[in-house]
């Protein structure tokens, strides 16, 4: 469940996602005994609570803006203990350039997108998340994927592909009857 849900909250907050990702999950270990359902429901409980962290903490960087200081040994002393640059950025190429492409679109579909395609939610959770019909979660998820593939070049690092058969977001699947659009990681 962590890798979706930093992906999804690195969308909605850029950097300071692991640090939501934890509040995300101090609330989800407090509020655990009065949670009932399934494991879908509980997927879907996650990321209702990680979108309203994700709000909390947009509206608290708005409101005390923070401006970072460091000491110059520290950070030397750290690129010492870690791995080149090349190797790290060859790593993480896919899943950045196709979480870069999501983040591209408007914001209420991005989120759509990201809840649908990352999240592996179906139609019906994301529709009660974001507060929009599943018809309009279903149109809006299809245009997005639709228009990432128009964006992206022949041979590029993610292509909108149909079907249950395809891995979809950094191998994530979502729940549904298999014909919604998915993203693939190449």
């Amino acid at each position: 469940m962590q890798p979706p849900l930093l992906r999804y909250l690195r969308l909605r907050v850029g950097d300071g996602c692991e640090d939501v990702a934890a509040e995300v999950w101090l609330h989800v270990v407090r509020d655990l005994r009065g949670f009932r359902g399934d494991a879908d429901d509980f997927r879907a409980w996650l990321f209702t609570v990680a979108r309203n962290r994700a709000v909390d903490a947009v509206r608290a960087a708005a409101a005390r803006p923070a401006v970072p200081t460091g000491d110059l040994a520290s950070v030397l002393d750290a690129r010492e203990r870690t791995p080149s640059a090349e190797t790290a950025a060859l790593e993480a190429m896919s899943t950045r350039r196709a979480l870069a492409l999501v983040a591209s679109l408007p914001p209420e579909q991005a989120e759509m997108v990201a809840l649908r395609v990352i999240a592996g939610l179906d139609v019906e959770r994301v529709a009660a998340i974001v507060g929009r019909s599943r018809g309009a979660v279903r149109v809006a998820v299809h245009r997005g994927l639709r228009a990432l593939a128009q964006r992206e070049p022949a041979g590029g690092t993610a292509r909108a592909t149909p079907g249950p058969e395809h891995a979809a977001l950094a191998g994530s699947q979502p729940a549904g009857d298999g014909n919604e659009p998915r993203m693939e990681v190449i």
